[in-house]
């Protein structure tokens, strides 16, 4: 018994400090948290002035009296000037916008917190409750390797082979942001900015960036890297599963809060908020909901039991992930019915260090190859108006314009007599429609996937009497565009009855493929 205990203990020590464990989850808490941040400054940046600058009306030396005493730290306590206003505002832009795309991670970290910091200990009752949010996971998340996958550092990483010279570290970008992040911090200092407990600490953090950079620089593969690493796994493992205290301390407070309340004790608690015009953007729809007791009552309780209950589920991970699924969607409905995105945002991007890897890596996979059809339907399309060039009308069948620009578009066959009728067009649907705007029938692609073909063919026959194709034989017969994708085919136009003419029942039209290399798209990895 007591040899099971060591070995178990052993494997999970050997766990903890050989690997930073959740690397997805910390990864999509980066995004998250960063792109709620920066969102919500672009979203008030018409009034920035107000809520935190010169205009606001919880001013300068209201908020010089209230930094005094409670030695919060902002930055922009250093001056009232507006400028610095201005600049302090852009760079908490910047660092939002590094940390979501990972580059330069550990510094960019620092710097988004720093502008998280400043700008809400400056005015600390403009919030929904998501500030809160922000708030923690900024300081948390400088502690993290949050840039191991979908980062701009993971990808530098990769080209380069790893730590080391044209690795992670490769570049003037890293000493030249250390330089100056290390004059900032010696201004302040010197300027007396910074009390002895915040200078400690971003010396602290300015000195370890600078011993990351030498040693991978100078010995890679020694011993010493391989101790900062121990030691950085330590600290991330050791962040990551103080956020998941947190987020589990939130939902336990908020929950046995809402369980002394007489309101949610009778299930009415809902009901108000739905009536008031702040709470209320979608005043119909609020409503709708709030007319209905019994769904205002299921609600209500409901909230309260998946809040209470969800710390204790994570001792099963089916249970816990629906209770997840169920809070995400109960913040996507705060979000709207509610009118507080921001909070529901900080708040989902908190739940995500619970999800299960293995749904991350899917998602993540989907994404990237998305990504991957997406760009090559553009260099397809890009090639086919390059190399598309004049169709020739062909005897007794009309003109057969080869239009097409989907990815797989192979055939638009489109049956004669002009209407309704349908065919296959490499994932997609072609639809005659008789007499649509022409003289003649038009018949158009109407696909517009990543396998729609994408063409007109003006060859079915419109009126009785009348020819398919103007002046081009008398034959409805069914008109085929090859489309210029990578995977096109051969296209047929063929004769197909109905005719009322001399030329019935023409030949083929054979559209030959592009030509070139064909790309093929290969789903990217993280």
């Amino acid at each position: 018994m007591v040899d099971r205990v060591r070995a178990a203990a052993g494997r999970a020590l050997a766990r903890v400090t050989g690997q930073a464990l959740g690397a997805y989850q910390s990864a999509v808490l980066r995004i998250g948290v960063a792109g709620t941040w920066l969102l919500f400054l672009l979203r008030e940046f018409p009034h920035r002035r107000e809520l935190y600058g010169p205009e606001s009306p919880w001013g300068w030396d209201l908020g010089r009296r209230l930094i005094d005493t409670n030695d919060a730290f902002t930055v922009l306590m250093w001056s009232d000037s507006a400028v610095w206003f201005e600049i302090s505002y852009a760079l908490a832009l910047a660092g939002g916008l590094l940390l979501l795309l990972g580059w330069r991670t550990r510094a960019a970290s620092v710097l988004f917190m720093v502008g998280v910091l400043s700008l809400q200990n400056r005015s600390v009752f403009m919030g929904d409750g998501g500030d809160n949010v922000i708030h923690l996971m900024a300081v948390y998340l400088v502690f993290t390797r949050c840039a191991q996958v979908w980062s701009l550092d993971a990808r530098r990483a990769r080209r380069g082979g790893g730590p080391g010279p044209g690795g992670s570290t490769d570049g003037a970008a890293g000493p030249v942001l250390w330089a100056v992040l290390g004059l900032v911090l010696a201004y302040a200092a010197v300027a007396g900015h910074l009390s002895a407990g915040w200078a400690a600490a971003f010396g602290a953090l300015w000195a370890v960036q600078g011993l990351w950079w030498a040693v991978d620089r100078s010995d890679p593969q020694g011993e010493a890297r391989a101790a900062l690493d121990t030691l950085a796994n330590i600290v991330h493992n050791a962040a990551l599963l103080v956020i998941m205290a947190e987020v589990c301390l939130i939902y336990a407070t908020a929950g046995w809060y809402k369980v002394q309340g007489s309101r949610w004790q009778d299930g009415t608690a809902l009901y108000y908020p739905l009536g008031l015009d702040y709470f209320t953007p979608w005043p119909d729809l609020s409503g709708l909901l709030a007319g209905s007791g019994t769904l205002v009552m299921l609600l209500s309780y409901g909230t309260v039991v998946v809040q209470v209950a969800f710390p204790f589920t994570l001792l099963n991970r089916r249970v816990k992930n629906v209770l997840l699924a169920v809070m995400m969607l109960e913040h996507a409905g705060i979000a709207v019915l509610l009118g507080l995105p921001f909070f529901s945002m900080a708040m989902i991007a908190a739940d995500a260090v619970f999800l299960p890897t293995g749904f991350l890596v899917r998602a993540g996979g989907w994404a990237a190859a998305s990504a991957a059809r997406l760009r090559l339907r553009r260099r397809s399309q890009g090639k086919a108006g390059a190399e598309a060039g004049p169709t020739l009308p062909q005897p007794g069948a009309g003109s057969a314009r080869a239009a097409g620009a989907g990815r797989e578009a192979c055939v638009v066959a489109v049956p004669g007599a002009g209407a309704g009728g349908a065919g296959p067009a490499g994932g997609g649907r072609a639809e005659g429609e008789a007499g649509a705007g022409w003289e003649v029938g038009s018949a158009e692609a109407a696909g517009a996937g990543p396998q729609a073909g994408v063409g007109a063919v003006p060859g079915a026959g419109a009126e009785p009497g009348a020819g398919a194709g103007a002046g081009a034989g008398a034959g409805a017969g069914a008109g085929a565009g090859a489309g210029h994708g990578p995977d096109a085919e051969v296209g047929r136009a063929d004769g197909a009855g109905a005719a009322h003419g001399p030329d019935d029942g023409a030949g083929e039209v054979r559209v030959p493929p592009p030509a070139g290399p064909v790309d093929q798209a290969r789903p990217a990895t993280s």
